[in-house]
């Protein structure tokens, strides 16, 4: 029934627009007449322009109701398309563009008022700022709006919130207030934030955009083995972390389909909502820290709680291998740093003791390079 009160409501729109086309034409063509052609009888002029009239206004509806099907295919396209793009705004994000939006086509109309009266441009200037301004303020809004309402609304009522309170507690309920920390496929996969987490070194809110669960399902259906069971220990993990972590979890349906890969995404989501980022990946954190990113990485962290080793400590290995350079062995550490020996080949399968010549400390991992003590020689 709305289908069809439309196509009327487009046909009436053709037939007032033939009506207007008929008349400028009319007019048009009475200013080239001779005023003696005129005089053929008022019933005659009169009865060829109702005519005229008639038949523009009916042509036009008629046309009018044969592309309204057309135009209003395209109007229900453009409409989902637009109502698709807006459900995956956030409702603050929402109200604020379109509050920036009215400032900005205020702020547009007095400016085009005050040059008004100025010819040539005083006519298409408002119209120019109205897309600017408007523009401008719909992004002003969209990405700074939310901010502003949660400092408003965090001056207005942290007198309430801290009324009563000795100012030890109030100190103490702003520290524990922290950032929130984005979680990565890498950790996700591997496993240990469960465990930081459970120590308590590391506290919440923890959020996983549904990008990452994403990959995961597809890590999950992959073909090959350890893709499958590295996607499904992952989806494992989070189910048991939701389970535990009922209060400081939190699964958010956000995208950015203009962005392909899910490392630059993370990092966007980071950027916009002043996240830290957690992760295992060296690259995602080079890349994640040049853009300004807070970044936790866990490697890092494994890494600062190792044993710190010096030149000239002494240790107990056993040689597992040879090294890829001649006469080096290859030795392990319990928690699995590998110790690169000089003239260790020898001692293949031996347990000797090596003396520590230096230590390389990245992100990726610890190396210790040591040589053979003298007494085992």
């Amino acid at each position: 029934m709305i289908y069809k009160l439309l196509r009327y409501a487009i046909a009436i729109l053709f037939g007032s627009m033939g009506y207007v086309g008929a008349d400028a034409l009319s007019t048009l063509m009475v200013s080239i007449w001779d005023e003696k052609m005129l005089q053929m009888g008022v019933f005659g002029i009169s009865a060829v322009m109702i005519l005229y009239y008639t038949i523009s206004i009916l042509l036009a509806a008629f046309i009018g109701y044969l592309v309204s099907q057309f135009i209003l295919r395209i109007g229900l396209r453009v409409a989902k398309q637009i109502e698709r793009i807006l459900s995956r705004v956030p409702s603050q994000q929402l109200v604020a563009g379109t509050i920036g939006l009215l400032f900005g086509l205020i702020i547009a109309n007095l400016i085009g008022m005050a040059f008004e009266r100025v010819p040539i441009i005083g006519s298409y200037l408002p119209i120019a700022l109205s897309a600017v301004l408007g523009y401008i303020g719909i992004r002003l809004g969209m990405d700074k709006g939310p901010d502003l309402y949660k400092a408003m609304v965090s001056y207005t009522f942290r007198g309430l919130l801290n009324k009563g309170r000795s100012p030890k507690e109030s100190k103490v309920k702003e520290i524990r207030t922290c950032s929130a920390k984005v979680l990565d496929t890498s950790v996700v996969i591997d496993g240990r934030i469960l465990d930081i987490v459970n120590t308590g070194f590391l506290e919440g809110p923890f959020i996983v955009p549904v990008f990452v669960l994403e990959e995961l399902q597809k890590l999950s259906d992959s073909a090959d083995t350890l893709k499958r069971n590295k996607g499904r220990r992952g989806l494992d993990l989070l189910q048991t972390m939701r389970e535990k972590l009922t209060e400081s979890m939190e699964i958010i349906d956000v995208d950015y389909e203009d962005l392909s890969e899910v490392d630059l995404k993370l990092i966007r989501l980071s950027m916009d909502k002043h996240w830290k980022l957690i992760t295992n990946d060296f690259n995602l954190n080079k890349v994640a820290t040049l853009q300004g990113v807070g970044v936790l990485n866990l490697n890092d962290l494994a890494n600062a709680i190792k044993p710190k080793m010096t030149s000239g400590e002494t240790l107990l290995v056993r040689i597992m291998k040879a090294g890829k350079e001649p006469h080096q062995g290859v030795a392990y550490l319990d928690d699995g740093t590998m110790i690169v020996v000089e003239n260790g080949v020898d001692y293949v399968d031996q347990t000797v003791n090596v003396v520590v010549t230096s230590v390389l400390q990245t992100s990726a991992g610890r190396m210790i390079f040591a040589r053979v003590e003298e007494s085992n020689s």
